[in-house]
């Protein structure tokens, strides 16, 4: 093993708006060139404009979201014999979420054509609704674990 394990990893502080650490990654996700406050304006301009949509509270929506678009598995290469194997693994709930946040960011940054919270706001009310193109790559990634079921025995 290369290095050595962390023995107390640095949790994210809640942020100040809504007392959820979950925000204030996600906003750290959003944050580009260092300019937090653009991506904090962003963020909570998004949640308010979705749950107002949607009439429910910001707390609820981004835990809805998140558990739609976080995959329960994935697969890792795994080269045994000279074969690489596509195996699938659990995804862990740290790895879970920091996947669901990157691939939100991801197909917002995509878009173009209008303001960024107004993309934001669209996604958030897909991925409640269990629909949008970040579910769609869950359920791809998920697929692909399922289709690789076979190897599953070379789990690590």
């Amino acid at each position: 093993m290369r290095g050595k394990k962390v023995s107390l990893a640095r949790k994210a502080q809640p942020d100040p708006k809504y007392g959820s650490a979950t925000v204030t990654k996600f906003i750290n996700y959003m944050m580009q060139d260092g300019q937090k406050a653009t991506s904090t304006k962003i963020v909570y301009e998004a949640l308010e404009s979705a749950a107002g949509t949607l009439k429910i509270e910001v707390k609820d929506l981004i835990d809805q979201v998140i558990a739609n678009v976080m995959p329960k598995l994935e697969v890792r290469t795994r080269r045994i014999g000279g074969a690489n194997y596509q195996v699938p693994v659990p995804v862990t709930e740290h790895r879970g979420l920091a996947l669901a946040l990157k691939w939100i960011v991801t197909v917002v940054r995509e878009k173009q054509g209008k303001p960024v919270h107004k993309f934001l706001a669209e996604e958030l009310i897909a991925g409640y609704k269990n629909e949008g193109a970040a579910v769609k790559k869950r359920e791809m990634v998920e697929k692909m674990a399922e289709a690789n079921k076979a190897f599953a025995q070379f789990k690590w």
